[in-house]
């Protein structure tokens, strides 16, 4: 009979292994696979998110994905793409995702955006959701949820098995936990390799020129929308600074909570306003644990319907996707003895410091 120790060891060996198989599978994925689209890279990118998204009990469980949320992220992540690209030859024009004609997503957000809808919200409300939610359903089916670990021409199902006739998959045990572990990592694969795709394709060559742009083109944060906060979150916090509660004045910046730089998605529940010297010197590091709680009672339990009703035309808002988040990315932290910032500090502290 094994011992105690035997066991955890034997299960922290399993869980390395289960690890270090996840990072080689990605590498392989984006190296083997094929991408005549950029649909892969999207799906890849909402797995992770989804991943990070819902509270996971146990490294090793399995995590059930409806496709209802992943045709959601895909229409999240797509909608600045369909937004035409302002580039060297002096037109605004969509960038191609594919080496033939335009993606059927694209295409229908584009189509949304030219009738006057301006936000995912305003999208949500109007009369083509319901058509946009299934023609992505049926690209998703169609194309990339059986593709993407399609390994010269084996379907090797390491991430969830292929079970067609489903309106869910099933990521396999350990992954999910993969997912969150290693997401940084996956987004910025994902994400580098979509924009050398979209680059790559000729059509796409004369309008991008070269450009630096594309990248926050493709993939920043919509800062015109960002200054929507600024009104509800100012009265909030009685315009004091979040951080370190002085008085804003003119120097007011929305910061995201949780760093855009860990989770580049605009949710509704995740700003606060501070100095621009403490937005500055927080930087993309998570604030200290005892930052988390204010923010939690301030944002999703105090205020947080208030914060809804404000700014759910603007961003999407989900107090319970929030606190999912947030503690994800206190726990990758705190496991991996990572850094939190701790306010402003004389010069003799440190303003990072370990994790204790």
């Amino acid at each position: 009979m094994n011992s105690p120790t035997a066991n955890t060891t034997n299960y922290q060996t399993s869980n390395l292994q289960l690890q270090l198989g996840f990072i080689n599978y990605i590498q392989r994925l984006l190296v083997e696979g094929d991408f005549s689209a950029t649909y892969k890279y999207a799906l890849l990118h909402a797995l992770a998110d989804c991943a990070v998204e819902y509270p996971l009990d146990d490294e090793r469980a399995s995590l059930c994905i409806k496709f209802d949320s992943l045709v959601d992220k895909f229409i999240e992540l797509y909608w600045h793409h369909a937004t035409p690209f302002a580039g060297t030859t002096g037109t605004n024009d969509l960038l191609l995702q594919n080496a033939g004609k335009q993606s059927k997503v694209i295409s229908e957000l584009n189509y949304c955006q030219s009738k006057n809808i301006r936000t995912l919200n305003a999208l949500k409300q109007s009369q083509y959701w319901h058509s946009i939610q299934k023609a992505t359903l049926q690209t998703l089916k169609e194309g990339p949820l059986w593709r993407l670990q399609k390994l010269s021409k084996v379907d090797e199902c390491f991430l969830y098995p292929h079970v067609k006739g489903k309106t869910f998959i099933t990521l396999n045990p350990g992954i999910a936990h993969c997912f969150r572990r290693f997401y940084d990592l996956v987004v910025h694969l994902a994400r580098n390799a979509w924009l050398l795709k979209i680059q790559s394709i000729k059509q796409n060559q004369h309008i991008i020129g070269a450009q630096s742009q594309l990248y926050d083109f493709l993939f920043g944060c919509d800062r015109q929308n960002l200054a929507k906060a600024v009104p509800v979150l100012f009265e909030i916090q009685k315009g004091n600074c979040f951080y370190c509660n002085k008085p804003l004045g003119n120097s007011k910046q929305v910061d995201h909570f949780i760093p855009f730089a860990r989770y580049a998605h605009d949710l509704g529940h995740n700003f606060v306003l501070a100095h621009g010297k403490c937005n500055n010197a927080k930087r993309d590091l998570l604030a200290a644990p005892k930052f988390k709680d204010e923010w939690i009672n301030q944002n999703l339990v105090i205020h947080e319907k208030e914060i809804t009703k404000a700014l759910e035309s603007y961003f999407y808002c989900d107090a319970a996707k929030s606190l999912a988040v947030s503690d994800w990315a206190y726990d990758t932290v705190a496991s991996s003895k990572g850094h939190f910032w701790h306010g402003l500090m004389p010069a003799i502290n440190s303003a990072r410091t370990d994790y204790r």
